[in-house]
């Protein structure tokens, strides 16, 4: 974690700095550089959970917080001035960019001969736990409120802050996905309940 952390680029501003959070202690560094890598030093570990909960790996969760953070870094004196909260602007980005990518990569392309398999890659622990699979299978927007209300404990005024939605859009958003949820883990549990001959 300590690599990704340093790994961070410094703002275009200030590219003397070899990286937010992994300068040297003597080095001068502008105040908003500072606030930035206090908030990074900070909120990391949370940003980190739940780009893991949005994209259900942590490698692609890492990948998220990263490019979310390299582009409010190189502003960041303007995510202060015009923002209230800016650990909720950084959810919300993560969210829209999370999305944004989902919507992109998810179109199929018909190919004339079928691919030959990849590598093997091993599988996540929490592959095969239903409520993880469940919680995989809802709609972006949908698994963004669920992470955001019950894993990250959030309130519906700042959820709805952090999305950018109303908070009744929150409401029915948390409620399909938990109708949803309930659905497919009966599902799971019914199929368990059978033998298999």
């Amino acid at each position: 974690m300590t690599a990704f952390v340093s790994a961070v680029p410094a703002p275009p501003h200030d590219r003397g700095v070899a990286g937010i959070v992994g300068h040297r202690k003597d080095t001068v560094v502008s105040g908003d550089l500072t606030d930035f890598s206090e908030f990074v030093q900070s909120s990391l570990p949370g940003l980190l959970r739940y780009g893991h909960a949005l994209t259900g790996n942590p490698h692609d969760a890492a990948d998220l917080v990263q490019s979310v953070l390299e582009k409010i870094g190189s502003r960041w004196s303007s995510v202060l001035r015009k923002t209230g909260d800016p650990l909720a602007y950084v959810r919300r980005s993560m969210t829209n960019a999370h999305i944004s990518r989902w919507r992109r990569f998810r179109r199929e392309s018909l190919v004339a001969e079928v691919p030959e398999s990849g590598p093997v890659v091993h599988t996540d622990p929490f592959e095969h736990e239903p409520l993880w699979r469940a919680l995989r299978e809802l709609p972006p927007r949908q698994r963004a409120v669920i992470v955001l209300r019950y894993y990250e404990g959030l309130s519906e005024a700042e959820i709805a802050a952090a999305l950018g939605v109303s908070q009744g859009t929150v409401k029915s958003q948390a409620s399909k996905a938990l109708a949803s949820l309930r659905g497919k883990l009966r599902r799971d549990e019914g199929s368990e309940g059978r033998e298999v001959v």
